[in-house]
């Protein structure tokens, strides 16, 4: 049987940071769960090893501090709002993570899941992107680490976002338009997981989108 949930949202925090949850089915509580194609039932436990691994190790950590530092550009700065400061009578700061490498906050995501991808000794990595930002850092992480980029986009947003497919082409990834369904991001996220389970020993999925099987 799995615990409840704590309902009280500090012992529910408490309960995350050491680690009881979620439980082995990736359940917190009633809530959560693991669905996938049970193709990829060995792949989801392959990767949650080898997470849980690189995350206690210090080596990956330094690295991939270091990269975030220097290469992603971080800690971004803030900026002091002078006109909204003045208009609602506060001291507020802007955290500037549009001066992070590649325009945005998704490139912290990409390059951890691209080291970790390289660790687990994955041969390509495919992700997925709607507006284009996390293709973008997909393609540029990977281009950092040396893997493969094989991202997809639906068909529409090709057509919307061509200044990005044009980025992430010159980073070197491939960029397959996807005409099936509704051609937007979640054609492009299905057609994804369908690479995936065609390879799933040498493929990682590197997700941008909080959809995953876990």
């Amino acid at each position: 049987m799995n615990a409840a949930v704590p309902s009280d949202p500090r012992a529910e925090l408490r309960a995350l940071l050491e680690g009881r949850y979620p439980d082995d089915r990736g359940r917190f509580g009633e809530f959560g769960g693991r669905f996938v194609p049970e193709t990829l039932v060995p792949a989801i436990h392959r990767l949650e090893a080898g997470a849980r691994g690189a995350l206690s190790d210090s080596e990956f950590r330094a690295e991939l501090s270091a990269e975030l530092r220097d290469f992603v550009g971080r800690p971004t700065p803030l900026t002091f709002a002078k006109g909204l400061s003045r208009e609602w009578g506060i001291d507020l700061f802007l955290k500037r993570e549009d001066l992070a490498h590649t325009g945005a906050h998704k490139i912290n995501n990409a390059l951890g899941q691209a080291l970790l991808a390289r660790r687990l000794g994955a041969k390509r990595v495919v992700a997925e992107t709607g507006a284009g930002q996390h293709g973008v850092a997909s393609a540029a992480a990977c281009a950092r680490v040396g893997l493969p980029c094989v991202v997809y986009m639906g068909a529409v947003d090709v057509e919307r976002q061509a200044p990005n497919v044009d980025r992430m082409r010159r980073l070197g990834a491939e960029v397959v338009p996807v005409e099936s369904g509704d051609a937007t991001l979640r054609a492009a996220i299905d057609e994804a997981i369908r690479q995936w389970v065609s390879d799933p020993s040498e493929t990682f999925y590197l997700l941008g989108s909080v959809v995953g099987p876990h």
